[in-house]
Order: structure tokens, then C-alpha cells, then sequence
């Protein structure tokens, strides 16, 4: 495994999308991460997620939309007014956001996530 820079990002632009998901993970909230006894877990959408840093800095909403490929995700209260006065979501690096509420409606994320792996 190479640690220049170049080659990092090589290997994470050229990424199979079998292994994105994984790469959508987000810290979980403290009260969840003691619950779940894990650090992170993927974002997907009805999460409700806080932004840690940046210019939405402390808006929490929900996912609305993840793009894998460009690792960011669409949260209901981050927007921008374009010139012509319409407004757009921003989208968000999954770095930045902390998952505060998880949407557990899929039997199988529950058992992923209960069963600890």
C-alpha cells in the first residue's frame, strides 16, 4: 500500500461500487455509538445527521439524497439561492456530518447494526 498522495486518491476515485457504501460512513452521535458500541456507520437516506464544520456548521436534518460517487450527501435544511432566485441543495462531504438518528426501517441495517458488524 503506497502513501503518496497521488496514489490515494487514484485508488479512491477508481473504487469498485461494491465497496462505496463503506466509504459513506459518518461518526455515529455519542448516545448512539455507546448504544451500538461502534464509532461510524454508513449514511443512507431518512438519517438525521449534524453537520460538525463548515458553513452549515450545527444544522441538523435529514438525508434526502447520498451520492456515492462523489462521497456527499443532501440534507433537507441546506440550501443556497441561486442568482436567478431559485434554490439548490449543497450538497455535503460525509466527512463533515455526524449521525445523530438512524433510519433502522431496513431488517437488515438493524441486524448489521445490533449484531455488531
Amino acid at each position: 500500500m503506497s502513501m503518496k498522495p497521488r496514489k490515494q486518491r487514484k485508488k479512491l476515485y477508481n473504487t469498485p461500487k461494491h465497496r462505496l457504501p463503506k466509504l459513506m460512513s459518518a461518526h455515529l452521535a455519542p448516545e448512539l455509538r455507546e448504544k451500538y458500541g461502534r464509532r461510524s456507520f454508513p449514511v443512507r437516506v431518512g438519517d438525521t445527521v449534524k453537520i460538525m464544520w463548515g458553513d452549515f456548521k450545527g444544522v441538523e436534518g435529514k438525508v434526502r439524497e447520498v451520492d456515492r460517487r462523489n462521497r456527499r450527501v443532501y440534507v433537507e435544511n441546506v440550501t443556497r439561492k441561486k442568482v436567478d432566485g431559485s434554490t439548490v441543495h449543497v450538497p455535503v462531504a460525509v466527512a463533515k456530518v455526524m449521525i445523530t438518528q438512524l433510519n433502522l426501517e431496513d431488517e437488515y441495517r438493524r441486524k448489521k447494526l445490533e449484531g455488531g458488524e
